[in-house]
C-alpha cells in the first residue's frame, strides 16, 4: 500500500512536466550546460533532486527531454509535394523560437564533445526520430514520383538542414529564419534531391 501511495507521488502531471522543462531551458540559456547542474534545476522547480534523478536518471536525459519536449513537431505533415512536406516542416517553428534555439544548440554542440551522455541523449532523443521522420518524408517523395530512390543526396538531407541551421549566425551574422530555410530548401535541397 505505501509502495503504490509512492508511485502515485511520483508521477508528474504533463503541466508540471513543461513548467520543469521550461526551466531547465533557461537554466541551460542562463549558464550553459556544464554549469547546470541538477541542484539548481531542483531550487529552480522547487521540486527534489530525488525526484529528478528518478524521473529522468541524470542531467544529460533531463536536457535533451526539454528539448524534445519544446520542439513542435510536424506530425509526419503529408502536403501531397516533398517541397510543401519541407516548408511545412520550416513552419514548425517561428523565428523567435529559432533563434533562440539555435544559440541554445551551438552551446550544446560544444557540450557534447566533452559529455559522451549527453551526445548519446542527443544521438537517441533528437537525431533519430528526426532522421526517421526525414526518412518518411522522402520514401513518400520516392513512391509518388519526385525523386529517385538511389539519389545519394537522400542520405545528407538532415546534414544539410543542420547545417544551413547553426551555421548561419556565423556566416551572415544572422540568425536562422523561416525564410532563410525555406529559401535554402529550395536552393540547396531539393535541387541536391533533383526535385
Amino acid at each position: 500500500m505505501a509502495e503504490a501511495a509512492m508511485v502515485r507521488r511520483s508521477r508528474i502531471t504533463p503541466e508540471r512536466e513543461a513548467e520543469l522543462y521550461t526551466a531547465v531551458l533557461d537554466l541551460l540559456r542562463e549558464v550553459g550546460y556544464d554549469a547546470l547542474t541538477m541542484d539548481a534545476v531542483a531550487a529552480r522547480t522547487k521540486s527534489s533532486k530525488a525526484t529528478l534523478y528518478r524521473q529522468w536518471g541524470g542531467k544529460a536525459e533531463l536536457v535533451v527531454k526539454a528539448l524534445r519536449h519544446q520542439k513542435p513537431s510536424a506530425g509526419g505533415a503529408d502536403t501531397g509535394s516533398l517541397r510543401g512536406d519541407f516548408h511545412a516542416s520550416v513552419r514548425r517553428e517561428d523565428d523567435c523560437h529559432m533563434e533562440q534555439n539555435s544559440a541554445l544548440m551551438r552551446g550544446l554542440a560544444t557540450a557534447m564533445h566533452g559529455n559522451p551522455d549527453l551526445l548519446l541523449a542527443f544521438r537517441e532523443l533528437i537525431i533519430e526520430p528526426e532522421q526517421e521522420e526525414l526518412r518518411a518524408m522522402l520514401q513518400r517523395a520516392v513512391d509518388r514520383g519526385e525523386i529517385r530512390a538511389d539519389n545519394p543526396a537522400r542520405e545528407y538531407v538532415l546534414h544539410m538542414l543542420v547545417g544551413a541551421f547553426a551555421v548561419r549566425s556565423i556566416i551572415d551574422q544572422q540568425p536562422p529564419t523561416q525564410a532563410f530555410l525555406t529559401s535554402y530548401i529550395d536552393a540547396v535541397i531539393l535541387p541536391a534531391l533533383g526535385a
